[in-house]
């Protein structure tokens, strides 16, 4: 008979073997804040236009260089329970506004990383949270007295390049005015009265080549697909759009030809060619002079097309069929048959034309307001490119939250030094342990303007010395200035820099809500993996219907 095995006393002895628990300050809170301390520290060096740049592989062995937090961490798929957390508030804060999850990032990070001191000091967690609690509100009430200016037309395209530019500067640091200006275009040509504005709207193209001046924008659609047909360019276009093969019907039921000679056999083929060149010709005659289709292209049909001067496009992916009938106002035949005018689409021009070496087939519309716009960017390499559809991801998405509300606050840390001078006096006033925590919080916001004064190479107390001697003599907007020599400051308003309201006031909530989550953990209980293979990590962004 088998020997007993006493186990452990305590609360191991309800767990399974292979079970692990953490328990108390030491334990539980401490690690995570660690882990989350070393994470905000990672991306801190990447945040503003002096950012380093990071170069992940992924787990397929796909390259990444960028500064761009979201893509940092998406890519960098974080194990630890605790940092996860974090990674959560920053995806929420690019899901609500497109931008500002390196500062969500370095915010937490700073705000654990002063709770730990507080709670080696002696406080409880309790009287921490309780403090960031308060202190999260009052910044929240405070922040709209940061206000200094508000977009007052979007469809200005001088003002809203200014607004874009800030978002831009962050990612491309040396092209942002040119890039601004692309993107404010794309975003203001397909702004429509109504003012509800779709990001998924503006689209990019990447083309190998040139450099990144050599980008441009259009109004409609840029496909890098070669046209099928002889046909390469069509004025005043009427688009038939297919999302079957372009090629003749097959019957739905199984059937057999019996054939007894050579005639028969001639006749056989003639007729389905026949067939073939009446349904092409149905098509021409309907009016259409272009023909979309999602499916393979039948030789056969090809050559009818090109008999009565069809231009011939073959789209591989159902979205891109999608946004062009939205494009062009069109409706997606699911068979061969000729359109009605209602089902047919219209642009000014369609034509084939190479940009570097690379084919594009460009759906074009003359006048201003068109549904979909697209920036064609082009770079020497294609990280390169990656980075600067992010930065214009970044930008169309600024435009988008300037739309749901139109104020701006200053940037480059005035804000920031503005609430922790603010914060701070408020700690001063009230009473209880929590005082420690609120003064905490205020210093939690020097992280940021810190963290772009290092990225530049500036000593980061000379520089908050100096904006807070600024903030104190009631100039509210008094940032951190890039471009000057060593710690320089000056008016964020004057020069421009100036961030959307909503960006901080999601990041601020965000964050203090992710440090609270985390600080609120008191032991971790960890059951032993499952063991087994483990299931297959299919492609996450696979298209639902592809």
């Amino acid at each position: 008979m088998a020997l007993h095995v006493p186990k452990a006393p305590g609360f191991a002895q309800m767990l399974k073997d292979g079970a692990k628990h953490y328990s108390g300050l030491e334990e539980a809170v401490f690690r995570n804040i660690r882990a989350c301390k070393e994470l905000s520290q990672t991306t801190r060096t990447a945040y503003g236009p002096n950012g380093m740049n990071k170069m992940i592989i992924n787990h397929l062995e796909k390259l990444f260089v960028t500064n761009d937090a979201a893509t940092i961490l998406r890519e960098l798929e974080v194990q630890h329970p605790a940092a996860k957390m974090i990674v959560m508030a920053s995806h929420m804060q690019e899901q609500e506004v497109g931008d500002g999850t390196n500062f969500v990032l370095v915010f937490a990070g700073a705000l654990l990383e002063l709770a730990e001191e507080l709670l080696r000091m002696g406080l409880s967690v309790s009287e921490v949270i309780e403090g960031y609690e308060k202190a999260c509100k009052k910044a929240l009430e405070i922040l709209p007295d940061c206000v200094c200016s508000s977009a007052k037309n979007l469809h200005d395209l001088n003002e809203t390049t200014s607004f874009i530019r800030t978002a831009v500067m962050s990612k491309q640091y040396g092209h942002e005015d040119f890039l601004a200006n692309l993107i404010a275009q794309a975003c203001v040509s397909i702004f429509p009265e109504s003012g509800n504005f779709n990001v998924d709207n503006v689209r990019v193209c990447k083309i190998l080549g040139c450099g990144v001046t050599a980008s441009s924008m259009l109004h409609g659609m840029v496909f890098k697909k070669e046209a099928e047909g002889d046909i390469t360019s069509v004025k005043d276009a009427k688009i038939a759009v297919f999302s079957c093969p372009f090629d003749c019907m097959v019957t739905e039921t199984k059937g057999t030809v019996l054939i007894n000679n050579a005639q028969e056999l001639m006749d056989f083929s003639k007729g389905e060619e026949d067939m073939m060149e009446l349904q092409v010709k149905a098509i021409k005659e309907a009016g259409t002079n272009v023909v979309v289709t999602g499916g393979k292209v039948a030789d056969m049909a090809l050559h009818y097309a090109n008999k009565y001067q069809l231009m011939v496009v073959r789209l591989n992916s159902k979205w891109d069929l999608r946004r062009l009938c939205k494009t062009v106002g069109a409706v997606a035949l699911p068979r061969m048959t000729a359109p009605t005018p209602e089902e047919m689409g219209h642009c000014d021009s369609v034509y084939l034309t190479e940009v570097g070496d690379t084919q594009v087939v460009v759906f074009k519309h003359e006048k201003e307001d068109g549904a979909i716009s697209t920036v064609v960017i082009r770079g020497s390499t294609d990280n390169l490119m990656d980075d600067i559809e992010r930065a214009v991801d970044d930008g169309v998405n600024t435009f988008k939250v300037l739309v749901r509300d139109k104020r701006l606050v200053p940037g480059a840390g005035a804000t920031e030094i503005e609430l922790a001078r603010q914060i701070n006096s408020y700690g001063e006033s009230s009473p209880g342990l929590e005082q420690y925590s609120i003064k905490k919080f205020a210093e939690a916001f020097e992280a940021l303007p810190r963290a772009l004064a290092e990225n530049s190479g500036v000593k980061g107390n000379e520089l908050i010395a100096k904006m807070y001697s600024e903030h104190h003599n009631g100039n509210k907007n008094i940032g951190f200035d890039i471009e000057g020599d060593g710690p320089a400051v000056k008016d964020m308003l004057e020069c421009g820099i100036l961030d959307p309201y909503l960006v901080k006031h999601w990041g601020i909530k965000l964050a203090t809500n992710a440090a609270i989550t985390v600080l609120r953990v008191d032991q971790i209980i960890m059951a032993k993996p499952a063991g087994g293979p483990k299931p297959p990590q299919g492609k996450k962004d696979f298209d639902e219907d592809d």
